[in-house]
């Protein structure tokens, strides 16, 4: 016990022991600056010093653009300008998707043709028809008048119901004799209507031209798109009065009868109807006489 006191003693004498430290002036030797230390202090001190620089240096790599030069590290402005790129492409994809497809809707109207795969609705449900000579057809007396009624409030005037409740108002583009009425079995999506070449071609709803270009084989077409998805195509014109772009109020000109393009046989206007992508009669909503 003894000897562990006494080397105790010897050890806190030796981190206690005062030494001093003594700057001279090498001409001189005059004494300059002097400081009493203990290994002890000199240890304190320089733990200290090592700590404050290590903290000093870790805020000074998190909290300044130091941090960027450390692999493994990024930029804040960096992350976030990548964060920004990536929705405006995700954006960018999903406006480049619909205006693909809006363009192959109008392709296909410009080409007369609907696709392979889109299901034809006047015979969807052509398995299921039942044998009409099985069934009592004798219409009965309110049956037809309303049947009467609904012809009168909707035919030519009203071509659909849109989410709002409101209706369209279809008016003819041009009047006179329909010499080829509309067939989807032969790809005929329109009504051709005779009329006098330079004859007007007026706009049969308010919308916007969408289309106003020559084709090969449907000569000045002008195609319009309306509200609900309408479109309204007019084609073999003389001459077109708008452009791309313009808008049109109904009723107002917008082409003139002629006979141009490779499929024409005379002065006439061929007129189509498409709803969200699918051909109408259009002898259906507008009266042509």
């Amino acid at each position: 016990m003894a000897k562990k006191g006494k080397k105790r003693k010897e050890i806190r004498r030796k981190l206690l022991h005062k030494y001093r430290l003594v700057i001279l002036n090498e001409s001189t030797f005059e004494e300059k600056i002097s400081f009493k230390l203990s290994r002890l202090n000199v240890f304190v001190t320089g733990s200290l010093f090592i700590i404050g620089l290590i903290a000093f240096t870790t805020l000074l790599i998190a909290f300044t653009p130091l941090r960027e030069y450390i692999p493994g590290y990024s930029s804040t402005k960096l992350k976030k300008q990548a964060t920004e790129l990536t929705y405006k492409t995700d954006s960018l994809v999903t406006v480049l998707n619909y205006t693909n497809k809006y363009l192959d809707n109008i392709r296909m109207v410009l080409r007369g043709d609907i696709e392979n795969n889109q299901i034809n609705r006047d015979s969807l449900f052509e398995q299921f028809k039942i044998d009409p000579s099985t069934v009592d057809l004798s219409p009965i007396r309110e049956d037809s008048m309303l049947r009467a009624e609904v012809a009168l409030e909707d035919k030519y005037n009203l071509f659909e119901i849109n989410k709002e409740g409101e209706g369209l108002v279809l008016f003819s583009p041009v009047n006179g004799e329909i010499s080829q009425e509309y067939d989807a079995q032969i790809k005929h999506y329109a009504v051709d209507i005779v009329a006098l070449k330079d004859t007007p071609v007026k706009a049969v709803a308010a919308g916007t031209v969408i289309f106003s270009e020559w084709t090969t084989e449907t000569g000045y077409v002008i195609i319009m798109e309306h509200k609900s998805g309408i479109l309204s195509v007019y084609k073999h014109n003389g001459s077109l009065n708008k452009s791309q772009g313009d808008f049109v109020r109904a009723g107002e000109v917008i082409a003139s009868v002629g006979n141009t393009g490779e499929l024409t046989t005379g002065p006439h206007l061929h007129f189509e109807l498409w709803n969200n992508g699918n051909p109408v009669n259009p002898a259906d909503y507008i009266d042509f006489n």
